[in-house]
């Protein structure tokens, strides 16, 4: 047999040897030709042919081993190796030096490229230690051990909004933003939607921003009549999902003119006089450039009609 790292090959053959008569002779030796004495093998009381030929036995040594592991409880833990000897080795596994017995959770199995593999689903508390791989046959046995550490599951806690957002107006053509605060763990993934669109990137004019505190915003920047309506933030984890919905309003920008007086209109009659004679106002009075102008002042809300 020949062997290495990279695997093994060996052929076979038989060696017949004729036992011999009581004179030392072969029955079927020449006359004059000495016989040569069969030794006897160590492994054989008897010279049947039939017999076994003895075999050259190799103690086993691992060719791949992992090293010391760190899983998340919950998750998949799979340790490979792969060794060699001759007769094939049989493998064994402890955890602290008591056997791991195959259940449901822990699988032991052998691939065809001769690694060997324990794997452990889903990982819990329990199965943190001290591993030790044990590989035997004829010619002894040799082992390798690492260290399983068992990271604990982290809490999951649903989206919660600490600040939701709120109905916001704006003028036409300024920015506004639309802000929020969600806290969750893991931290959540944030998706925003206008009405029934998803914005799913940000642009030059709208864009999204989040920070590793919770906050969110949804920047636009000189907003329009076309950016109006409803907003929707929803944020999402393992544990859950949650929304809050705001409403944005554009208005058009308008400029107060400075108030004017507005003039009172008088209601036509008969006599142009006697229609602001019946308001209290003395015409007489008011035509006379000696009159004072104090007349005038105790009715400052009327005016002159346009027809006057």
């Amino acid at each position: 047999m020949a062997a290495n790292p990279q695997g093994r090959v060996s052929c076979t053959g038989r060696l017949m040897v004729q036992a011999v008569n009581q004179r030392g002779r072969s029955p079927r030796s020449p006359s004059g030709l000495p016989h040569v004495r069969r030794p006897r093998s160590r492994s054989r009381d008897s010279g049947d042919e039939n017999e076994p030929i003895q075999e050259r036995f190799f103690r086993p040594h691992f060719l791949q081993a992992p090293g010391n592991l760190t899983v998340q409880e919950g998750k998949l833990c799979r340790m490979d190796c792969k060794v060699s000897g001759l007769p094939t080795p049989d493998l064994s596994w402890q955890l602290d030096g008591k056997p791991v017995r195959p259940d449901s959770a822990h699988k032991m199995l052998v691939r065809e490229n001769g690694v060997h593999s324990l794997i452990i689903e889903p990982v819990t508390s329990r199965d943190a230690g001290i591993y030790t791989c044990i590989a035997t046959n004829r010619a002894g046995q040799n082992s390798f051990s690492l260290e399983l550490v068992v990271a604990a599951k982290e809490a999951h806690k649903p989206p919660v909004f600490i600040e939701k957002l709120q109905n916001t107006g704006v003028a036409d053509g300024y920015p506004v933003r639309l802000e929020c605060r969600v806290s969750g763990v893991p931290p959540p993934q944030i998706f925003w939607k206008k009405e029934n669109e998803s914005l799913t990137h940000s642009t030059d004019r709208v864009s999204m921003h989040q920070d590793n505190h919770g906050y969110i915003c949804l920047l636009i920047q000189g907003a329009t009549k076309d950016d109006a309506g409803w907003y929707t933030v929803s944020a999402k984890n393992e544990a859950g999902i949650v929304s809050c919905t705001a409403r944005l309003d554009v208005y058009t920008q308008w400029h107060q003119q400075p108030q004017s007086t507005k003039p009172k209109k008088v209601r036509p009659s008969a006599s142009r006089y006697a229609a602001l004679s019946d308001q209290g106002l003395d015409i007489k009075a008011a035509f006379q450039p000696e009159a004072s102008p104090s007349h005038l002042t105790l009715n400052a809300g009327l005016v002159e009609s346009e027809d006057l």
